[in-house]
């Protein structure tokens, strides 16, 4: 099994249908999640320099590791997700 991590972006004020969605797509992956968390805002650095970053449809808002065989799986199980604006799946080394 390989390790994936998915990056949930978009917020938007839950509702309670929303929060059931996500609770089932946890529930539904609890037997491959290897790691989650969310966010609480944060900044962006660069050489020009720093940069309270927004809370909206475009933020970076959590994240799940998963055990899946191949990235096509994991793109199979991503898409089960309940996601506000996108989600990115990254195939993790483990050298």
């Amino acid at each position: 099994m390989n390790k994936y991590m998915l990056l949930h972006y978009g917020f938007e004020q839950p509702t309670e249908e929303i929060m059931e969605a996500w609770n089932n797509w946890f529930k539904s992956i609890a037997d491959i999640m290897v790691d989650m968390g969310g966010f609480n805002g944060g900044r962006e650095i660069t050489h020009k320099g720093t940069t309270d970053l927004p809370w909206d449809r475009n933020s970076l808002t959590g994240y799940n590791i998963i055990e899946a065989e191949s990235l096509d799986e994991a793109e199979r199980i991503a898409k089960g997700n309940p996601f506000i604006e996108s989600i990115r799946v990254y195939e993790l080394r483990t050298e």
